[in-house]
């Protein structure tokens, strides 16, 4: 006689295996056709995964696809359609993308959180699958009954008729298609999708490319636009190799540099300002920040140029290169604007926004620059409005500071925001 235990540990490994059964594939479709809406570079992007092992790139009709070994197990690899762009100058543009290939780490955290993303939903909607084919198998089984199952187990084992088969064929079918219908979502495949393509390494399109580790993997797609964008490929790669090989010297340089170490109990912060999508600075800062022994960076803003959204990679860039620190923050006026302040939120960064803040043992006080610069939208071009806006910031952070009293490090973008904050003594 078979025990209690036993027939319970056997429904549930059945309803496991119906589980894993539904949700699994469920999980790997819904992957498979997920794709996200991001900003990579001066392009707006989608991003899908792929199972051929690389990372592909689009540009569109002008320059050729262009791709590179994702370097992945189970060859788990990205799609990423390059859409319209902010930067009408083609060539400003490819000389951009090239630059930011230079220094892409913080482009690849984006994307592969992206990727993670989408793969952590997927596998949601499969659980949830899997959890609803379940509970359908508990219910069906309880409605068929005891009496029932023994009749059909005994009909099971006779020959079923020609009417049957069909029957069981029709709600096979049926039970599929509807399943199909249910998981797979909708997704409309992009220009990516096109099979065939015929792909040749960089240096055979480009025959001045120089040997590079990076540039060596690169493969273009043969076609039109990789003949018609011959000379912007070659303008791309001259500007991505000066500047690797100038930010990597320069990054050598200062990784030499000796400065002041702490001492014990003394923290030691980086100060950067006025990058303006230089990411290419990054790493230099990083290094001279490893020779000081810094675990806190001070960022005074103006990290963009106009404050426009396709400018997270400048935000994107400094987290990557400084992960794990303590990042203080405020916004200049090159970053006018909520989306640059909300990035850096979302990257971790500690914005200060006008009250006193206690951060690793060190009171902070400080805000984001109030006025905007002439590349960035709502800059009316009254200097009386910008200095009415200094003098407001000003006197509300030397009132903050007064009242705390205990600021020991006031930040902004200008000095002469805080002029009278300085000269009050209250920090």
């Amino acid at each position: 006689m078979t025990s209690p235990l036993a027939t319970w540990s056997v429904k549930g490994l059945a309803l496991l295996l119906i589980g894993l059964a539904v949700g699994i594939p469920t999980a790997f479709t819904n992957f498979q056709h997920s794709s996200r809406d991001v900003v990579i570079g001066a392009h707006n992007a989608t991003v899908r995964p792929s199972f051929d092992g690389f990372v592909t790139l689009d540009f569109g009709p002008v320059l050729p696809r262009m791709r590179i070994p994702s370097g992945q197990p189970l060859d788990l690899g990205v799609a990423i359609d390059l859409g319209d762009s902010q930067v009408s100058n083609l060539d400003q543009l490819a000389a951009r993308d090239a630059l930011i290939a230079s220094q892409p780490e913080g482009e690849i955290a984006k994307v592969t959180s992206t990727v993670v993303a989408m793969a952590r939903d997927a596998s949601l909607r499969g659980l949830g699958a899997g959890v609803l084919a379940a509970l359908g198998a508990i219910l069906v089984w309880s409605a068929v009954g005891p009496e029932r199952r023994a009749a059909l187990w005994v009909l099971g084992a006779s020959k079923p008729n020609r009417r049957q088969i069909i029957r069981i064929m029709a709600i096979g079918v049926t039970a599929s298609v509807s399943l199909v219908l249910v998981i797979v979502p909708h997704v409309t495949r992009s220009i990516t999708d096109v099979t065939g393509d015929t792909w040749t390494k960089l240096r055979f399109v480009v025959p001045t490319v120089p040997k590079d580790p990076i540039l060596d993997n690169v493969e273009v797609s043969q076609g039109a636009a990789s003949k018609g964008g011959e000379a912007l490929l070659e303008g791309a790669v001259k500007t991505y190799r000066a500047s690797v090989e100038f930010y990597g010297k320069l990054a050598k340089v200062a990784g030499a540099v000796s400065v002041r170490v702490p001492k014990s109990g003394e923290t030691t912060a980086l100060v950067v300002t006025d990058r303006h999508d230089n990411i290419g600075m990054d790493k230099v800062a990083r290094a001279i920040a490893g020779q000081a022994r810094s675990t806190m960076l001070i960022d005074l803003g103006d990290d963009t140029s106009s404050g426009s959204k396709w400018e997270d990679f400048s935000i994107n860039s400094l987290a990557k290169a400084f992960k794990g620190f303590t990042v203080v923050a405020v916004a200049g006026n090159h970053d006018t604007g909520p989306f640059i302040r909300e990035e850096m939120r979302d990257s971790g960064f500690k914005v200060l926004v006008g009250k006193a803040r206690t951060i690793e043992g060190i009171r902070f006080l400080g805000s984001s620059d109030p006025r905007s610069s002439g590349l960035t939208a709502g800059y009316s071009g009254n200097e009386a409005d910008s200095i009415k806006a200094i003098r407001t910031q000003d006197d509300a952070i030397t009132t903050a500071a007064c009242k705390d009293g205990s600021v020991s490090v006031i930040l902004a973008h200008a000095p002469s925001s805080v002029s009278n904050a300085a000269a009050s003594g209250c920090a």
